[in-house]
């Protein structure tokens, strides 16, 4: 055996850690994933996933995600349920999840109108937050970004289709706001017109689910407590119990 110098010994023994580095995210089939802890399945941490109207919908997303995640072997070490808006950045759970990633971790998405209905200045915001831990999105609408779930021969190869994926994910992103500034439109203008003809009657209050908010705040339950129970969003938990204060106000 030909011997080698410290130089070249150094050399061969970062090499061979940067190897095991991408192998614990490259394993299994050629999954690349997130975290794995103590083995070498590949794993993915889904996302936030913006206000589902009901628990089935968020039972089939998270089906989705499942059955995806089991045919390209991932594996899956953490879920996360956010109750706020999509179109907000100040998330407490995405950024719970941001502060859990470690780098190299990867974000697994049924769409991408989940992970962002942002302005494009809050995107940018959260896509250097991603960029920082070196964390990869996989979204199941969108095919292209599934090559972050398979591993890439070559660098140059690697880098293309990470190119082609983040100016993709931009598009989606950009389409997903114009949807919903669209949908606010146009519920804006529903609703002036149903004023203007004496028939707007605005959303019909949850009282069951408010006077429950009401009284767990009264028990001193904190807000994530609150949320986690009802399924309810912060602004709607600020606004009863503003309506508290008032009301002892107006009796004390």
């Amino acid at each position: 055996m030909a011997l080698q110098s410290r130089s070249e010994l150094r050399g061969r023994a970062r090499a061979a850690r940067l190897q095991r580095q991408q192998d614990r995210c490259l394993q299994v089939g050629s999954c690349p994933g997130t975290r794995p802890r103590g083995h070498d399945r590949s794993a993915f941490r889904p996302p936030p996933r913006a206000r589902d109207p009901t628990s089935e919908d968020a039972n089939r997303a998270r089906t989705q995600v499942e059955a995806f995640a089991a045919e390209h072997r991932l594996q899956i070490v953490a879920w996360y349920v956010e109750n706020e808006s999509g179109a907000k950045l100040a998330r407490p759970e995405l950024f719970r999840l941001l502060a859990d990633a470690h780098e190299g971790d990867g974000l697994l998405v049924e769409q991408i109108d989940r992970l962002s209905r942002l302005t494009a200045a809050d995107w940018e915001a959260l896509k250097a937050e991603l960029a920082a831990k070196r964390i990869r999105v996989v979204a199941l609408d969108l095919p292209t970004s599934w090559t972050m779930a398979s591993r890439i021969g070559d660098e140059f190869t690697g880098r293309m289709f990470e190119a082609i994926n983040g100016m993709l994910l931009d598009m989606f992103a950009a389409v997903a706001r114009k949807d919903y500034d669209d949908r606010r439109r146009r519920q804006a203008q529903g609703q002036a017109k149903a004023k203007a003809e004496g028939k707007y009657k605005g959303r019909a209050e949850d009282t069951e689910r408010n006077a429950e908010i009401a009284s767990m705040i009264t028990a001193g339950q904190s807000w994530n407590t609150i949320q986690s129970a009802t399924g309810c969003s912060r602004a709607t938990i600020a606004k009863i119990a503003k309506r508290g204060r008032i009301g002892a106000a107006a009796h004390g």
